[in-house]
């Protein structure tokens, strides 16, 4: 799908168009690897020129930092009421532990654009992007951090302060999984072909779960 638009000019319409920047690098999202998106694309299918593009955002990596805050907002938002559902805040601290694991895994299985963007987060997308842009970014990932902080810290009180190094450590696992989950089609023959190689290919949610589990019960307090 591609989209026209008239110049925008008032800050209604700019915004109007900064979202549907947003909106359609999302979609590219549905459909091609972070590494596939380019400016160029996105200029195309959002119906403006490059540089008509570039008045919003600086890069291609802007665009998909923006795009990823947004997600994780989202993802919070989400998380807060599985969260309150599905632990026991009564219960024992390892079935509390086990269910937090349980429903980050399956949380974040569920969204694996943002994964592989959590991914891309340290290599690529802070890179060819100004002072102001990342700087910006860090600050508003600093209060989502504090945000899932909180959500942990109200299950798991006994964590304390390590509570924050869980979330990060959390965000840095569900980077790094998603390329062992969704093999490349040279990779998914290479497994038809030698089933033993398989083993190589991990279920996502399987995986995040075994980790963070494992996370989880390492750093809580002992007896």
């Amino acid at each position: 799908m591609i989209v026209t638009f008239q110049r925008a000019r008032t800050e209604e319409q700019r915004e109007i168009r900064r979202r549907a920047i947003l909106d359609m690098a999302s979609a590219m999202l549905d459909e091609m690897p972070v590494a596939a998106v380019t400016l160029n694309e996105l200029s195309r299918r959002v119906g403006l020129a490059k540089p008509n593009v570039l008045r919003y955002f600086e890069s291609r990596e802007a665009v998909l930092l923006e795009l990823l805050d947004r997600f994780l907002g989202e993802w919070l938002t989400e998380l807060a009421g599985e969260l309150a559902a599905g632990v026991d805040e009564a219960g024992p601290m390892t079935e509390r532990a086990t269910a937090v694991a349980e429903i980050l895994s399956r949380s974040l299985s569920a969204r694996v654009v943002m994964c592989d963007l959590f991914g891309a987060q340290g290599g690529v997308l802070e890179h060819n992007v100004s002072v102001e842009v990342v700087a910006r970014y860090k600050r508003a990932s600093l209060a989502r951090l504090t945000t899932m902080t909180s959500l942990i810290q109200k299950c798991l009180p006994e964590l304390g302060e390590d509570a924050t190094l869980f979330s990060l450590q959390t965000m840095v696992v569900a980077g790094a999984l998603p390329a062992y989950s969704t093999p490349p089609p040279s990779l998914q023959a290479a497994y038809q072909a030698e089933p033993e190689l398989a083993r190589f290919h991990l279920n996502l949610r399987d995986a995040l779960r075994l980790s963070l589990t494992a996370t989880l019960l390492g750093v809580l307090p002992r007896g």
